[in-house]
């Protein structure tokens, strides 16, 4: 195995048992895969190496029961360090430590734990107090894994705190968002009644122009027909004193013809033809009756003057 890598010299050689010493090796880095495929290996000394930090899947080596990591380099271990659960010994002297991950506070088999000589957090510190003998180391473990399992509750409570505000604020974004929605539709819904509104103006409008336009049209023909019915009553009296006038024409004429007549009776050669003779006592009867009419017209005058 070589000091650099891990690499070379094979780790069942170092096997003693169940313990694997791999202190003093200069080690920059944990040859992780090779201690998985030793599950045997239940204490692992990995003290007084270049160690700066462990690698991730560090925390996969679950089988440790015992682990000293003394006199390395390490400012940190890895947040997930909980997982080792089945660790009851740790060794974290003299490293470069100001704080442990939240869950430290899984390792609830851990039963002894030195920190001394780490740049600690001072309330961490406090808590860890000194590991000089065997009833301190233990107190230690019990101690540091109560303040952190306080400081867990605390980040959980916070944690639930955050995820309890980040679900009411989803529910007010929600809320929000649906008034938001809801005041969109009555918007829409006022805009839709006030474009039914403005469209049934319109019509209304229009309907009344064009009755309007039709009243207007109407009342124009019917001005226009006015003086075409008021001419026709005229036209009677027109065709009435055409036709009298033709009467009277026709009147005349037949006076005229009787006239001549008469005279062709009375003057010329024809009073002797029967035609005559009755034209000439028609006459006679007419005139008869005339001055019997004129005879009676002058008593009448006379008795009204009486």
């Amino acid at each position: 195995m070589s000091r650099g890598g891990g690499k070379g010299l094979s780790l069942k050689d170092k096997l003693d048992g169940n313990e694997l010493d791999l202190s003093l090796c200069d080690l920059n880095e944990v040859p992780v895969r090779e201690l998985a495929a030793l599950p045997k290996a239940t204490v692992l000394d990995l003290s007084c190496n270049n160690l700066i930090s462990l690698p991730s899947d560090f925390c996969s080596l679950m089988h440790l029961v015992k682990l000293d990591l003394s006199k390395n380099r390490l400012q940190q271990l890895p947040l997930d360090f909980g997982r080792l659960v089945n660790l009851q010994h740790l060794d974290l002297l003299n490293n470069r430590l100001v704080t442990l991950p939240v869950s430290f506070a899984q390792l609830k088999n851990l039963k002894w734990l030195d920190l001394k000589d780490n740049p600690l957090d001072p309330v961490l510190a406090k808590v860890a107090g000194d590991c000089l003998d065997e009833k301190q180391c233990k107190q230690a473990a019990v101690k540091v894994l109560q303040h952190m399992k306080a400081i867990q509750s605390e980040q959980d409570r916070q944690r639930q705190r955050k995820l309890q505000a980040e679900r009411e604020m989803e529910k007010k974004r929600e809320a929000e968002q649906r008034a938001k929605e809801a005041q969109e539709r009555e918007v829409r819904k006022r805009e839709k009644a006030e474009e039914k509104e403005r469209r049934r103006r319109e019509y209304d409008a229009q309907k009344a122009a064009k009755q309007e336009m039709e009243k207007k049209t109407k009342k124009e023909t019917v001005q226009t027909r006015k003086p075409a019915s008021s001419s026709r009553p005229a036209q009677p009296p027109r065709h009435r004193h055409s036709w009298s006038r033709s009467v009277l024409r026709i009147l005349l004429f037949v006076l005229f013809c009787i006239l001549c007549t008469l005279a062709a009776c009375k003057l010329t050669e024809l009073q002797r033809q029967p035609l005559c003779v009755s034209v000439n006592a028609l006459y006679e009867d007419v005139i008869a009756a005339l001055q019997n009419h004129k005879t009676l017209q002058n008593m009448l005058q006379q008795n009204s003057q009486q």
